[in-house]
């Protein structure tokens, strides 16, 4: 069986070199291009070797694989630059992964339009533990039912520069659809001064900003008498990276779509 080609976009970041090192783990997939932008000082080494894995023989390049070159693309890039990328493989008629986080909510109908055309998975978190966790908490919430108060919090290092994670809202939205709610009037996003009692129909979103932390997510259903919170941390970015190529490889023989992580995991119905 052949192995998946793989084009990393993004490819000297932090999440792009855990994903090239997970790439030389994988037995099925492997990398051929390797992406940054325009004058980042990165161009020109060889991906391996700024991943700590050894030379790999593909030299970091400014501009995207020509068609042909990559079975899919995996992106984690920034917003802006990911919805140009997403375009241009849907020119190219070549499969894509994004997991650029920040995206605006016209960065992602973007993506919709693109994936009319192309297999999209988009993912703002590619972890298995995350997607698991989308699923509990939206079995929880439609469990527990409107006597539990729901709340995110979100703790993530010092230099990430969007806030809430999308993480946090994507789990947001998991408990908002599974009680029938619409997130975009439900979100509270800050509490300060007198707000008031809580209305029984919002989902607060909390951010933490400090230090190194990779990643933490808690969801809290907060009942009279007593509490559940479910909880996921991450301790490495490497996790992140292992479920990314488990996507690019699910998404090689997709046609096309929107789809996800629960999709790779075969937790949609």
């Amino acid at each position: 069986m052949a192995t998946t080609r793989i084009a990393m976009i993004g490819a000297a970041g932090r999440m792009g070199r855990a994903i090239v090192r997970a790439l030389g783990e994988s037995p099925d997939a492997h990398l051929v291009a390797a992406v940054e932008r325009p004058g980042s000082p990165d161009l020109g080494q060889d991906a391996g070797a700024l991943a700590g894995i050894g030379a790999l023989g593909v030299v970091v390049q400014p501009h995207l694989p020509a068609a042909g070159d990559a079975d899919v693309w995996i992106d984690f890039s920034a917003p802006a630059s990911s919805v140009g990328n997403v375009r241009a493989a849907a020119a190219l008629g070549t499969r894509i992964v994004v997991g650029t986080t920040g995206l605006s909510s016209e960065d992602k109908q973007a993506v919709v339009v693109a994936a009319r055309t192309i297999p999209v998975v988009l993912a703002p978190n590619t972890s298995v533990g995350v997607t698991v966790l989308l699923k509990l908490v939206a079995d929880a919430a439609r469990a527990l039912g409107p006597g539990y108060d729901i709340e995110v919090v979100e703790t993530h290092h010092r230099a990430k520069r969007d806030a809430p994670s999308g993480t946090a809202l994507r789990l947001a939205e998991a408990a908002a659809e599974a009680t029938g709610r619409d997130l975009a009037e439900a979100a509270r996003y800050a509490r300060h001064g007198d707000v008031g009692p809580r209305s029984p129909d919002e989902i607060g979103i909390q951010t933490l900003r400090g230090g190194d932390v990779v990643g933490d997510h808690t969801v809290f259903f907060l009942g009279l008498g007593e509490r559940v919170e479910i909880t996921h941390k991450a301790s490495s970015r490497d996790v992140f990276a292992r479920g990314a190529v488990r996507a690019a490889e699910w998404l090689a023989g997709k046609g096309p779509g929107l789809y996800d992580m629960r999709d790779v995991l075969g937790l949609t119905t």
